[in-house]
């Protein structure tokens, strides 16, 4: 383990698991953990060093997600968002852009989020309503974005709009006139991750808010964001999977029923094993989808699919098991395997439902690459 590696996984053990049930049964991260975890510059993983950010590769990226997924996905989530953005400042702002965000995006100094979905529209992206219209030297946007993760205090969204030229992706200031933000309570998962419903009413934003070209805005913007989150949510949920197995197996070892240890049980030893396995080939598969795309090969889009796709699902597999393993004691708060199960279920829809995922990746099964070992 690196000694930044250890670095975080200490700062977690000590700032973030601890809290990570009480935040989750108040649905809220504290202002104050929040600005904790933005001051360990973590936040700015994959931002340029010369904007201050780290600069990591997708495998260290993702190896971070690991270690937040098995503490608080609801932090987790947001370095995702943050780091979606991230990106698409990154890869499609103009040098001006660059200048102006990604120094406070890496620091931590502002919040961002993704701003994608909408009430009516939630896995065809391309179908959005929310409206840009054109005004003088700048955009007014009308609509409305819905399950804006971190949408209840970021500062800055990354706001797709239907242009004339078709969906287009902007740089909008929550602070600005126009933008109105309801929080959205009581989801099943991930409940600290301050969701929000956001309105925009003739918010009036300049020209240079405009994040790559006209019409682009899906197809390139997010869909490349997207990439990463999905990266993000295949670690993070390996790092579900990951604690599940530890809570089980130190559970099953002190726990005796019928004169025996629970690990003493086939049926238990069974569901041990099965999350063992199922942990580390979800692991391996996010390893090989992220060493891909360091190396920017292109077979990187399907391998992320199939990290997200199986490891979501090996996730909720293990929470499901370690409940069972910790039987009433796995349905109280006193343990996390309740919270880690509910978190789990979101894994399986966010960044691209699972049913999506099936769509694509069956076309690769249809169709292999003859050149795959």
């Amino acid at each position: 383990m690196s000694a930044d590696a250890a670095e975080l996984r200490a700062y977690i053990e000590r700032h973030v698991e601890p809290h990570a049930g009480r935040w989750d049964r108040e649905q809220h991260i504290p202002a104050a953990a929040l600005r904790g975890f933005a001051d360990t510059g973590w936040l700015g993983a994959i931002a340029p060093t010369a904007a201050g950010g780290r600069g990591l590769g997708a495998r260290e990226f993702g190896r971070v997600n690991a270690l937040l997924g098995a503490a608080c996905s609801s932090l987790r989530s947001l370095l995702t968002v943050h780091s979606m953005v991230i990106h698409a400042v990154t890869r499609f702002g103009s040098p001006a852009q660059r200048e102006r965000w990604l120094p406070r995006l890496a620091s931590g100094a502002i919040l961002a989020g993704f701003a994608l979905s909408e009430p009516e529209v939630g896995s065809d992206a391309a179908a959005i309503q929310t409206a840009a219209v054109a005004d003088g030297d700048g955009y007014s946007l009308t609509g409305g974005k819905r399950w804006i993760t971190f949408g209840e205090v970021a500062d800055l969204l990354l706001v797709f709009a239907r242009t004339d030229a078709g969906p287009t992706a902007f740089l909008v200031e929550t602070s600005l006139p126009g933008v109105r933000r309801l929080p959205i309570r009581d989801m099943l998962g991930v409940r600290a991750s301050m969701l929000a419903a956001v309105h925009l009413e003739d918010c009036r934003v300049p020209a240079d808010a405009r994040l790559g070209k006209p019409g682009l805005g899906v197809t390139f913007v997010a869909q490349s964001a997207l990439d990463w989150g999905r990266l993000s949510v295949a670690f993070g949920a390996v790092g579900i999977a990951r604690r599940c197995l530890a809570v089980s197996g130190a559970y099953a070892e002190q726990r005796r029923q019928f004169g025996q240890r629970l690990c003493d049980h086939q049926l238990i030893r069974r569901m041990l094993t099965d999350m063992l396995v199922e942990t580390r080939a979800a692991g391996l598969l996010c390893e090989r989808a992220a060493d891909l795309k360091d190396r920017g090969d292109p077979r990187s889009l399907a391998e992320v699919s199939a990290a997200k796709y199986y490891a979501t699902r090996a996730a909720s597999r293990a929470a499901t098991d370690a409940v069972q393993i910790l039987g009433a004691n796995g349905c109280s708060p006193d343990y996390p395997v309740e919270r880690l199960l509910r978190d789990a279920r979101i894994m399986e829809i966010i960044e691209g439902s699972n049913e999506m995922h099936q769509l694509s990746l069956a076309e690769h099964a249809l169709h292999p690459d003859p050149t795959e070992p």
